[in-house]
């Protein structure tokens, strides 16, 4: 029995319709509506797993008029479930105005976990993963796009984009030309689907390879950038050596502090400078 008068946030799947938990289903099932990106979408959803539950959109372009009909309804006591065409909602979907008014009135929000394309991106990327960035989608114009590039010079975690196949090759391009041709980077297209595919290596590698086979870019994109690997020069042998020891011994961020107290460096680039080791 479900307390009412609450909005439930409910992941889908990704692409296989497999990646669904109990909950979900049971909560779709059992509320009195459900948001949905587009309905016509979801719809097959529900019919696959026999939910006749009546669904309502909910998207950028009607979400301000849309959220005030909802939060009425949830404050009379229905229970209403938000869901995307994909994946969490939210995450670069539409949802954030709506949630943020739900809790302004006081009305219970519910999570439901659930997939998400960029863990489940990350996971299986072979990238560093103890601290990322999630970007969403880079920017459409060219110099925003060169903007938002430019500030991961520097940048030592890994940083995750999402991406559409028309602009793929562009975005790939001008990675090489703001990060260089070396860095590293993974791309990630038809997660859970059938053919999913996970292809690593240089940022020019990435390049060749999209430009090898017009198939390769098709389907919706995980863009993984490797961060800024830390300059071994920088620290001095007797630190790396030292670092090495303790990695031996002690959890590398103790490790790391550790050596960065004795020779007067900085812990992060340590730490950095441990996962590479």
């Amino acid at each position: 029995m479900i307390e009412s008068g609450t909005l439930f946030i409910v992941a889908t799947p990704i692409g296989n319709l497999e990646d669904i938990t109990h909950r979900a289903l049971r909560i779709l099932g059992e509320v009195d509506l459900v948001a949905a990106e587009d309905t016509r979408h979801s719809q097959k959803l529900l019919q696959h797993y026999s939910i006749a539950t009546r669904l309502i959109s909910l998207h950028d372009h009607n979400e301000a008029q849309r959220s005030k009909q909802l939060i009425e309804k949830l404050t009379q006591g229905e229970n209403i479930a938000l869901i995307s065409d994909a994946g969490t909602p939210l995450i670069s979907d539409p949802g954030y105005g709506f949630v943020n008014q739900c809790r302004m009135a006081g009305i219970k929000v519910v999570p439901l976990p659930g997939p998400c394309a960029a863990i489940t991106a990350l996971c299986a990327a072979g990238l560093a993963t103890d601290k990322f960035k999630f970007e969403g989608f880079l920017p459409v114009k060219a110099m925003a796009k060169q903007q938002a590039l430019q500030k991961l010079l520097v940048e030592t975690m890994t940083t995750v984009f999402y991406e559409s196949p028309r602009r793929v090759v562009d975005t790939v391009k001008q990675v090489i030309t703001e990060l260089g041709s070396e860095r590293e980077m993974v791309l990630a297209k038809e997660l859970t689907k059938t053919f999913e595919t996970f292809h690593s290596g240089t940022a020019q590698a990435c390049l060749n390879w999209l430009e090898a086979d017009t198939n390769h870019q098709r389907g919706e994109f995980v863009l993984m950038v490797a961060g800024e690997k830390p300059n071994q020069s920088e620290v001095p042998a007797e630190a790396i050596n030292l670092l090495k020891l303790l990695m031996n011994e002690l959890p590398l961020k103790k490790a790391s502090a550790i050596t960065a107290e004795q020779f007067g460096l900085k812990k992060n680039q340590l730490y950095q400078l441990g996962l590479e080791l």
